[in-house]
């Protein structure tokens, strides 16, 4: 297979899986946004907004929108930073963990089921693939 053709097909199966696993959603009130940077909290821990803004590759006066929407809703918590005053530490509330890590098992679940689907030797195709993923994307 030419790689073009590898790299299209590559491309368009993951933004489907993407697709689907975003659609495994408890709380459809909170937007794909809000659930990445609560996403990005709760693996990263506490960050200021210009730091979660720059993870999340949005422009800071954004992203001090999606913290208050998620402040609003008890998601996260502002708290002053330690040594600059002109700044403040945006972290995860107890709810805010507890909302992350029910959506993860939601997605992991349906992955689950999807997963219980396949052939053994289809499930070992595929973690291997997920292994070659993870290095393409920089997380060995």
């Amino acid at each position: 297979m030419r790689e073009p053709q590898l790299a299209s097909r590559l491309r368009l199966a993951v933004v489907r899986l993407n697709r689907k696993l975003r659609a495994q959603r408890t709380d459809q009130n909170v937007s794909l946004t809000q659930l990445a940077a609560l996403s990005t909290l709760h693996k990263c821990g506490a960050l200021t907004p210009g730091k979660l803004a720059a993870k999340e590759g949005v422009q800071p006066p954004s992203m001090t929108r999606v913290i208050a929407a998620l402040e609003d809703m008890g998601y996260v918590e502002r708290s002053a930073h330690p040594t600059d005053g002109r700044q403040s530490i945006v972290a995860l509330t107890s709810s805010g963990t507890a909302f992350v890590e029910e959506m993860i098992s939601v997605r992991e679940a349906w992955l689950d089921r999807k997963l219980a689907e396949l052939s053994g030797d289809e499930r070992e195709v595929l973690a291997r693939a997920a292994e070659l993923i993870d290095r393409m994307a920089g997380n060995e």
